[in-house]
């Protein structure tokens, strides 16, 4: 079992949560699809879900609510990324021409996070660890496998992640033609552009959760009111992939790799 056992590297993706509008259909939808075992949290987090796999935290579930008087955001999937010091990367993110949605507050004694977009648009979360390191498990299945930047600029955006959070954007190893981004010499996510995405989708961190059949997966999330937004097919060199909806419109992608 793939358990996180020692601290995330500043710039690795170490969580991801959903806000949603139906929290507990959310729950049940996740536990059914993935294996995660969750309930409604406390009222003093907001209700804030932290799901498990194996008894390790994965992902978290959340009710999207209004604040003032802006709407409910749309349910989406944000990638958190591990951060020494979430005010420091939040003066980062504002000199690099990045939107702080969320400004950097305390967690309780869990730790500190802020929200932002990059300047393309896409959003993202910082998490400075204090008592709660981010995902136990990851890279099998039920857990989270791979971040992916979709961008209307690859370039900038490599430019912008590496000022504001210290990721480097470079050649996949063993797979020159895609371009990776790295912590310390190791690929911890990708970023591609927006050519085979369909027309009008926003840039966005797409999540990847592994699973032991991409197949019968997605029949099973089709059955559960998910939908799918590309049918799996084969990925030379990385495994067997689907991009999907929950029933609520939060897109992902499931994949079976070649090896666990």
């Amino acid at each position: 079992m793939p358990e996180v056992t020692t601290p995330y590297e500043p710039g690795t993706p170490c969580w991801t949560d959903l806000m949603v509008p139906d929290q507990q259909a959310a729950l049940d939808f996740y536990r059914d699809l993935l294996g995660w075992q969750g309930e409604v949290g406390p009222e003093e987090f907001g209700g804030y879900s932290v799901c498990t796999l194996k008894g390790k935290p994965v992902a978290g579930i959340m009710k999207a609510a209004a604040t003032g008087d802006q709407p409910a955001p749309p349910p989406n999937w944000t990638t958190y990324f591990a951060s020494a010091d979430v005010s420091a990367a939040q003066e980062a993110i504002g000199a690099g021409g990045g939107n702080v949605l969320m400004p950097a507050a305390d967690v309780s004694d869990l730790g500190r996070m802020l929200v932002a977009a990059d300047p393309q648009g896409a959003v993202f979360g910082v998490w400075e660890a204090r008592q709660f390191p981010g995902a136990g498990i990851v890279n099998e299945p039920g857990a989270l496998m791979w971040n992916q930047l979709v961008t209307t600029d690859p370039k900038a955006a490599g430019a912008f992640y590496e000022s504001a959070l210290g990721l480097v954007a470079a050649p996949m190893p063993d797979m020159p033609e895609f371009t990776g981004v790295q912590v310390k010499g190791r690929t911890v996510g990708g970023v591609q552009g927006m050519e085979n995405v369909p027309e009008g989708t926003p840039p966005h961190w797409q999540v990847h959760f592994a699973v032991d059949d991409t197949d019968s997966t997605t029949d099973a999330l089709v059955r559960t009111g998910g939908s799918v937004l590309q049918p799996p097919f084969d990925m030379e060199k990385v495994g067997r992939l689907a991009f999907v909806a929950d029933p609520w419109g939060a897109s992902f992608a499931i994949i079976t790799p070649r090896s666990f």
